[in-house]
């Protein structure tokens, strides 16, 4: 049977360039949960966006949930699928990419498998997954769920959150914490631009970041045998 439960609200347009600014690596300088697994891997590079979670829950070998979701996309929406540990058949490939393309979606992160690589990079929807399969879903009419809590890389995301991601990983975000960690971590980049500053200047880096401070104050120095 599917579960079909209603499109949550779009994350202000605002609110998802501010969070843009972002490195998800910064974000996590400060941070620690709702970083998704290493396993879970950017098809592309140089590339960051930012979107509403839209959720999918695809079990099994039965693709016809995520054929629902990709005629309900927004523009903006980022695509999350929980495959519940499914580890052989691809989620989607090439037409269901060029599909996603043509909704305006910004992001495809699936807990699984995906095919047709080259079409996918080709179409311009960035996707995340656990790597690539030949063998792909059938639309056989048995199970899954729209928009309800998933899974994905270890994390618990719910329709409506945010979602931060580059080609070094994916985090989430409850909305509601947008604008401090996406300030935080504009703030440390700003910073960090002037460590590099000073670092071309000549400084050295434990110097400049007060590493060398807290080491010298713990140090027992190894002593040499003739």
């Amino acid at each position: 049977m599917y579960l079909i439960h209603p499109l949550p609200a779009p994350i202000p347009a605002h609110d998802l360039a501010l969070l843009a600014r972002a490195e998800p690596a910064t974000v996590g300088h400060f941070c620690t949960i709702g970083f998704m697994d290493a396993g879970i891997r950017a098809h592309s590079q140089d590339l960051r966006v930012a979107g509403t979670a839209v959720t999918v829950r695809m079990p099994g070998t039965d693709g016809g949930i995520l054929h629902y979701a990709m005629g309900c996309v927004r523009p903006g929406d980022i695509l999350v699928i929980d495959r519940c540990g499914e580890a052989v058949t691809a989620a989607f490939g090439g037409a269901m990419a060029y599909a996603a393309s043509q909704a305006g979606v910004a992001g495809l992160i699936v807990d699984g498998l995906v095919t047709d690589l080259g079409e996918l990079r080709q179409h311009g929807v960035p996707v995340w997954s656990r790597g690539p399969s030949i063998v792909t879903t059938r639309v056989l009419g048995l199970d899954g769920e729209f928009c309800g809590p998933v899974s994905c890389g270890g994390v618990a995301v719910h329709p409506g959150d945010a979602v931060l991601a580059d080609e070094n990983g994916v985090l989430v975000l409850p909305r509601g914490r947008i604008h401090a960690a996406a300030r935080q971590a504009i703030d440390f980049q700003e910073r960090e631009k002037l460590t590099l500053a000073r670092l071309r200047a000549g400084e050295k880096f434990p110097d400049i970041v007060g590493s060398r401070a807290a080491i010298d104050g713990n140090i027992a120095m190894a002593s040499t045998q003739g």
